[in-house]
């Protein structure tokens, strides 16, 4: 294999160095996911079920056909990354995401069997910027 600077390779293919771009930050990582949820707004996804009922090693391998984790994992960008699959446990490690973060964008008790990308977009956003007063109400009852 001969190393071929970008510039030599543009000459031969068209370079895109936007996908290049690197997801280094939580908040970027989950930025890309709601951007990625949010292309097909209309799209229906599957919900996990349960997930706060279901013992934590189970819990870590859960996973759907065609839910929001799966949106995820199907983005070349986030596996680059380092998205090794879309079980609960692999998107709460590589979200940086507590399991109460996670089961409110993926668990069936908030959206039913099913949900929208855009409302699951909307949810996923949500973990950057925070709901500060429940995550307040949630520690205060937890600890």
């Amino acid at each position: 294999m001969k190393h071929q600077t970008s510039y030599e390779l543009q000459s031969v293919a068209v370079v895109d160095r936007l996908g290049l771009a690197p997801l280094a930050t939580r908040a970027q990582r989950i930025e890309r996911w709601a951007e990625l949820l949010d292309r097909n707004p209309l799209r229906c996804l599957s919900a996990l079920t349960g997930t706060e009922y279901v013992d934590p090693e189970v819990r870590e391998r859960v996973r759907a056909d065609g839910s929001p984790l799966t949106v995820a994992f199907d983005d070349p960008l986030l596996r680059a990354a380092g998205l090794q699959s879309d079980t609960y446990g692999e998107a709460k490690r590589f979200f940086e995401l507590s399991d109460w973060q996670l089961h409110d964008v993926v668990c069936s008790c908030h959206a039913g069997s099913t949900m929208q990308a855009s409302w699951a977009a909307a949810r996923v956003r949500r973990l950057i910027n925070g709901n500060r007063f429940f995550a307040w109400l949630r520690s205060r009852f937890l600890h």
